[in-house]
């Protein structure tokens, strides 16, 4: 195995050099992980509005379940999507198996009950605090749900940098329906368990640094974006 100090030294030299294929994992991981969070915004701020303000028998399971799948197991959820996608599966037909598609979908399923968790939370504290002004106006339940999600847009978006930090992070259910195969499926979280196995600690040390920056890049935006509305709660 090289020394440490050297891998660390060849590993930015691939980030500062721009290496082709490290790019490549890059980009690939960005856009499986960006999509997947597209998606899950799309289904699970609806989801999470409609728990929020909504009133039904059964309501208080449905917020338990949401609440306990945002623990969902990574390698069970790839699992899952495997055997629906797989050849002798019922989504077989598609083809869909080993490729980004099919890491969208598991990274999709994954992440989609955390944005919906959150998201109820966030809007219903805001709709307990609000509920009389709404009742005053009169306003019907598509008013009500835009306002709500007007007002707690900084917090929104911060729900779905979560969302987005869990996806590029997750490496389980991502390895079982993309295979991790060179140019097609090797993401960052992959790439990294695979090249540590194999000691070529360089370019795993190279995608661990990406990795690092980019947590540390959403998270920074995310204070920023909590900063912001809260200047904007006491303008």
């Amino acid at each position: 195995m090289q020394d440490f100090g050297e891998a660390i030294s060849l590993a930015l030299g691939l980030v500062l050099s721009g290496d082709a294929d490290l790019l490549e994992i890059v980009a690939l991981s960005l856009r499986v992980s960006l999509t997947a969070t597209v998606v899950s915004c799309a289904m699970g701020l609806p989801l999470g509005a409609l728990l929020a303000t909504a009133r039904f028998p059964g309501r208080g399971a449905v917020i338990v379940v949401t609440n306990a799948l945002m623990g969902l197991p990574p390698v069970v959820v790839g699992l899952v999507v495997y055997l629906h996608l797989s050849r002798a599966g019922p989504l077989g037909f598609l083809g869909l198996l080993y490729t980004p598609a099919a890491m969208i979908v598991a990274q999709t399923i994954l992440i989609t009950p955390i944005v919906t968790a959150l998201s109820r939370q966030v809007l219903e504290d805001l709709h307990s605090e609000y509920a009389e002004q709404f009742r005053s106006l009169c306003l019907t339940r598509l008013q009500t749900v835009q306002a709500l999600l007007w007002d707690a847009r900084y917090s929104l978006l911060t729900v779905g940098l979560a969302g987005f930090g869990r996806a590029v992070a997750e490496v389980g259910a991502v390895i079982v329906v993309g295979g991790n195969i060179d140019h097609l499926t090797r993401v960052m979280t992959t790439a990294i368990a695979l090249e540590t196995s194999k000691g070529d600690l360089p370019l795993a040390l190279a995608l661990g640094l990406i990795l690092m920056t980019i947590a540390l890049g959403v998270n920074a935006v995310v204070q920023g974006l909590r900063m912001t509305a809260v200047r904007q709660a006491h303008a």
